[in-house]
């Protein structure tokens, strides 16, 4: 980080400053800035059909640990992600 210094500086001048400093860092926070994008969330139809595979199965592969679900008011998903890190796996 730079050293300011105040002597001799009016208050424009020391404002001035204290911008093009933010102004510089916000500038490399943006280049190196990388949004999250929302997890994809899969119904079980959906997910037996990406996988092409039946309900029953899903069923099976999930309580044998080779599928993570997430409930979710009632209803069960899966995240593509890790269905298609699954894939990946295999």
């Amino acid at each position: 980080m730079n050293q300011i210094q105040f002597i001799g500086l009016t208050p424009q001048e020391l404002r001035n400053d204290i911008n093009q400093d933010v102004k510089k860092q916000l500038d490399e926070l943006k280049e190196s800035f990388q949004p999250k994008t929302p997890e994809e969330l899969l119904t079980r139809s959906e997910t037996a059909e990406l996988l092409k595979i039946n309900l029953s199965t899903l069923y099976h592969w999930t309580k044998k640990g080779k599928l993570k679900s997430y409930g979710l008011s009632g209803k069960v998903y899966y995240k593509r992600s890790e269905i298609e890190s699954a894939l990946i796996e295999v």
